[in-house]
């Protein structure tokens, strides 16, 4: 690692340029170092013989000033960098939400490790959300084919800042998690029956646990829970099972055992740096306020982390590119430009499941599209003014409004709303039943 000795009684600004001019000989151009960035103190106040400097991203050590990398274990904090010179726009930054959100279609496994985490959602409407959201994205998909091929893939259901899939890497950053709070002594008795079982039984079905056991039911979220399936699915966000398979639709657990983690300050912080860089990825550009709640989120999914999260949102302007746009502070991953999105958009019309990336942030939605989106399916028929399972309809850049879609008698069925005016013309109702024409043969009907 090349280095800079500093000198002793010179004039802070002479001292400034001839170190500038040092590393410009040393290294020559900066951004040969990528990810890693040479820092010095930003005022120009001169550097005192033997000075200690102990602020995260700029260091002296033994009368040397040495640089400091983004993954260095003591600097889970990138360095503060400028902010563009010009702001992008409101519109620019929605067609930057789109173009890097529904990149050209790719395989499952890429667009999986692409994305970071697809939510899931149990309710078919007409498909399950993470089928949705990956039709977009994986070429040539069909219903279904998530669940069929999970088992050859190095992809993990978790809980993350929802339920969903990850890829493998990720999973490790998540444990260990502590029990949920609301087990007691005998809850915490009846898992490790219920562990000890899987271990020695290898996968296991939830019927084969209510075959072996009498746990009887528990009153959970409202509900009236089957104790057994509830004891499995806390074993699994504590990271001592994992989901094997699934059998139409129901999980199928196995043993796992992790290694064990490095739980030193430095460590910690720079898990939960990477957590929410997965979480900047996959929903960026995010509004500070939506950026906040989704740190809100995280900290349910790594409950151990929880101090070192609030400390990395601390820290979010150091870490990720940003600029204030029409009076809102934004965030997006360092190195991308919202002012170049990557791909052009088409014009094609796409069905957005409720849990897409795109829509997911019903805060920017509104931002973008000017009028508020939300899933009904939990409000009573009679106040629902969307439908069941409205999915918004993304024209080229524009969303003009929602559909619900369903399958009766093998047949693909739809309603559409509006925000606003129908869009005229033939243009409109060309991409409309090309989007359903490709809705029937994701569904294979």
């Amino acid at each position: 690692m090349p280095v800079v000795k500093l000198g002793g009684a010179q004039s802070g600004l002479f001292e400034y340029q001839r170190l500038v001019r040092i590393l410009r000989g040393t290294i020559g151009d900066l951004a040969a170092w990528g990810m890693g960035e040479f820092c010095w103190p930003s005022a120009c106040s001169g550097f005192r013989a033997h000075a200690k400097v102990t602020k995260i991203g700029k260091r002296i050590v033994h009368n040397r000033l040495v640089p400091v990398k983004a993954n260095d274990p003591q600097s889970p904090y990138r360095t503060p960098r400028a902010s563009p010179l010009k702001a992008p726009s409101l519109g620019q930054l929605r067609q930057y939400a789109i173009a890097r959100s529904l990149f050209k279609p790719t395989s499952l496994p890429r667009a999986i490790a692409r994305l970071g985490f697809v939510q899931a959602d149990p309710m078919r409407a007409p498909a399950r959300a993470q089928d949705l959201i990956l039709a977009l994205r994986v070429k040539d998909y069909r219903a279904g084919d998530l669940e069929r091929r999970y088992p050859r893939l190095a992809i993990e259901e978790a809980f993350f800042i929802n339920y969903g899939f990850l890829p493998r890497e990720t999973l490790a950053l998540l444990y260990p998690r502590a029990a949920p709070r609301a087990w007691d002594a005998r809850m915490q008795a009846r898992a490790q029956e219920v562990l000890a079982f899987v271990r020695q039984h290898g996968r296991t079905h939830p019927k084969d646990m209510r075959a072996h056991f009498d746990h009887g039911r528990i009153q959970r979220w409202g509900g009236d829970l089957n104790a057994s399936t509830h004891l499995l699915e806390g074993l699994h966000y504590c990271g001592l099972l994992r989901v094997a398979r699934r059998e139409a639709g129901t999980r199928v657990y196995q043993a796992i055992e992790h290694p064990p983690q490095d739980d030193s300050p430095e460590a910690r912080l720079a898990r939960a740096g990477q957590l929410l860089d997965v979480v900047v990825q996959l929903y960026a550009p995010l509004p500070a306020a939506s950026l906040g709640y989704l740190c809100g989120l995280l900290r349910y999914g790594v409950p151990q982390l929880a101090t070192e999260t609030r400390q990395v949102l601390e820290h979010a302007k150091s870490r990720y590119a940003h600029a204030h746009v029409d009076g809102l502070l934004w965030f997006w991953p360092e190195g991308e430009k919202p002012m170049a999105a990557p791909n052009p958009i088409d014009d094609r019309l796409r069905f957005l499941a409720p849990f897409d990336p795109v829509v997911w942030d019903r805060r920017r939605f509104q931002l973008f599209w000017g009028w508020e989106y939300k899933l009904e399916a939990y409000v009573p028929a009679h106040k629902r003014r969307m439908g069941y399972y409205a999915m918004p309809m993304l024209w080229g850049e524009q969303m003009p409004g929602w559909a619900n879609l369903k399958v009766v008698d093998g047949r693909l069925q739809h309603e559409l709303g509006f925000a606003g005016p129908r869009p005229r013309g033939s243009v409109f109702q060309l991409a409309l039943d090309e989007a359903l024409q490709q809705m029937q043969e994701f569904l294979e009907l």
